[in-house]
């Protein structure tokens, strides 16, 4: 299944995508895609209804973040050994566990806000899922039997506040709109094998980034598992997984982004995103 919230920011309501592409509104079956909502008990009642008994959303629909508010937005460091080359660092031993603001998160075709004092905002083409069943040490055998589905997400950063300032990852990750999540939920069903997905990312046209999943350095399911040994996932938790090679940072001159650049990206399987870079405005 497809899974989609519409309309406008802080109005958006579920939906389904239809094997005509259309949306079907799930109101009358799941309040919101979010928490309890993603459990597989949910999603099977889902999954049995008829699409064409389902109200049919008319004209074009804005796609807001494919999860409502999460409790944590996880992101995995460095988890493609050619972007840390890139970056001069080195490949981890263990998966590197950083956070962004879960308020952060936005429609994968919203607008993105350079924040106010911003000089280094770079882009990271990635793969992210959301849980559905809590994970609590769980081990990687089981552990993708707690991913309620996968994603897009372009993890937004600003490079001086990431590296150059003191502190944790986490100011430089998180300001508004720095979490562009979907367009829409795959149910792993739907998506095949996780772990070979071609993935790419073009500003202004022009590629920046070609990867694929198959090249991540920890599977989603050792992350799954690895990081439910430090905290309990709860059903609506997204993790983002890394990124592959061709980040601003990483390009002698770095090509950092600036307002009017437009940042269009897919991964396959799961869509695109396609959004523009607007000046702060507060």
């Amino acid at each position: 299944m497809k899974l989609v919230r519409y309309g406008q920011p802080g109005r958006e309501r579920p939906g389904l995508i239809d094997a005509n592409g259309a949306i079907r509104d799930l109101s009358a079956l799941v309040q919101d895609l979010a928490g309890e909502s993603l459990s597989p008990a949910t999603l099977a009642r889902i999954r049995a209804a008829d699409p064409s008994g389902l109200p049919l959303v008319q004209g074009a629909q804005r796609l807001g973040s494919c999860v409502a508010k999460p409790g944590n937005f996880i992101a995995i460091g460095l988890n493609y050994a050619d972007h840390a080359a890139e970056a001069g660092m080195q490949v981890p031993a263990e998966p590197i566990l950083f956070s962004k603001a879960p308020n952060c998160c936005v429609g994968g075709n919203d607008d993105i806000i350079v924040p106010k004092a911003s000089t280094k905002l770079d882009w990271e083409l990635e793969l992210a899922f959301v849980i559905g069943t809590r994970a609590s040490c769980v081990s990687e055998e089981n552990a993708l039997d707690h991913v309620a589905g996968y994603f897009i997400c372009n993890d937004v950063s600003e490079r001086e506040w990431q590296i150059e300032r003191l502190g944790q990852w986490v100011k430089g990750k998180s300001a508004p709109t720095f979490g562009p999540v979907g367009p829409w939920l795959v149910t792993p069903d739907e998506l095949g094998d996780v772990q070979n997905l071609d993935m790419w990312l073009d500003v202004n046209g022009q590629r920046q980034q070609t990867g694929n999943t198959r090249t991540m350095v920890f599977s989603v399911r050792k992350l799954v598992s690895y990081v439910s040994q430090f905290l309990t996932l709860d059903p609506g938790d997204i993790i983002t997984t890394g990124t592959p090679p061709g980040v601003a940072m990483g390009r002698k001159p770095p090509n950092y982004l600036k307002s009017g650049d437009v940042i269009s990206l897919g991964i396959q399987g799961l869509g695109e995103q396609k959004s523009k870079v607007v000046a702060y405005a507060g």
